[in-house]
């Protein structure tokens, strides 16, 4: 009882837990942003740039809309 006065646990409300489908859809978008930065990692690696030009962000943007479907 004295450990919850002192840390307040009364006032707190409780903290409801994601749905599953929350949860995986969190982790699916998050699996999706690695693999789009392992795509643009890549296309940088393979065409040596130092900086992005628009033509490299267009051509990246390609990768990437053929790497979602």
């Amino acid at each position: 009882m004295a450990n919850v006065l002192a840390t307040g646990a009364w006032l707190s409300a409780p903290i409801k837990k994601p749905s599953f489908f929350a949860r995986l859809l969190r982790v699916y978008i998050k699996s999706s942003e690695r693999r789009a930065g392992r795509v643009v990692e890549g296309y940088i690696a393979d065409h040596g740039l130092q900086n992005l030009s628009d033509d490299a962000e267009r051509q990246i943007g390609r990768l990437l809309s053929k790497a979602g479907r």
